[in-house]
């Protein structure tokens, strides 16, 4: 795998500030494992990902609830039985509730990386998404991220619907080959980047353990 120089000298002198102050003279302080910095484990990654999935199903439920609701409300008439029952103009489906779906996926990662570069899931599995340099992601750099990632699930989804006449399970099934292939990808690539770790310019670390100070230890240091 390969080793970040940029976050290796950073770390280098986060544990030599660590190693100069013990928790007496610093009760907040906290020590850095000797674990290096590595691009993060395809598997890894996509176990963080059905983390963060769970929560963005449930975010995307209720924006498309929302939204059809009050589509429903301003373009159709309810009616009094379920034979009355209507949809949504097509033009609604993917001319609102399609760009909420998708501000929603952006907006959901955007604030994640731009802040800290972890989502939740990704905070369990220590790992973090930054760019080429070590940095946080800015709001465009997340978006390209995001299409970039889509790019080739949609490319597969593409031929398989062409393939097979528009048949939908072959569209999800080609959807879904294209996506793992984005990951598989990082087995042959020398330095273990996905596909659209590469056409994004940015790259998902393993970060080391941070070793706070235990319970008990606070309460040795409080009673001496």
């Amino acid at each position: 795998m390969l080793k970040c120089p940029f976050y290796a000298k950073k770390l280098c002198m986060s544990k030599q500030s660590d190693k100069n102050q013990s928790p007496t003279d610093n009760p907040k302080a906290v020590s850095v494992s000797d674990e290096p910095l590595v691009i993060a484990h395809p598997i890894v990654r996509l176990l963080a990902l059905m983390y963060d999935g769970m929560l963005i199903l449930a975010m995307l439920f209720l924006t498309g609830t929302i939204g059809a609701v009050i589509g429903t409300l301003l373009l159709l008439d309810v009616g009094q039985s379920a034979n009355q029952a209507q949809e949504l103009p097509i033009w609604y489906q993917n001319g609102v509730l399609s760009p909420i779906f998708i501000l929603t996926l952006v907006g959901f990662y955007g604030v994640f990386w731009r802040k800290s570069g972890q989502t939740l899931g990704m905070q369990t599995w220590r790992i973090k998404t930054v760019t080429a340099h070590g940095k946080l992601l800015l709001w465009r750099q997340s978006f390209g991220r995001i299409l970039s990632a889509c790019l080739l699930p949609l490319l597969c989804a593409t031929v398989g619907g062409v393939l097979q006449d528009g048949e939908r399970a072959a569209v999800w099934m080609s959807a879904f080959l294209g996506f793992l292939f984005n990951y598989l990808f990082c087995f042959v690539n020398r330095q273990g980047l996905a596909v659209h770790d590469i056409l994004s310019n940015t790259m998902t670390l393993k970060v080391p353990k941070i070793q706070h100070e235990s319970l008990w230890q606070s309460f040795r240091r409080r009673a001496k």
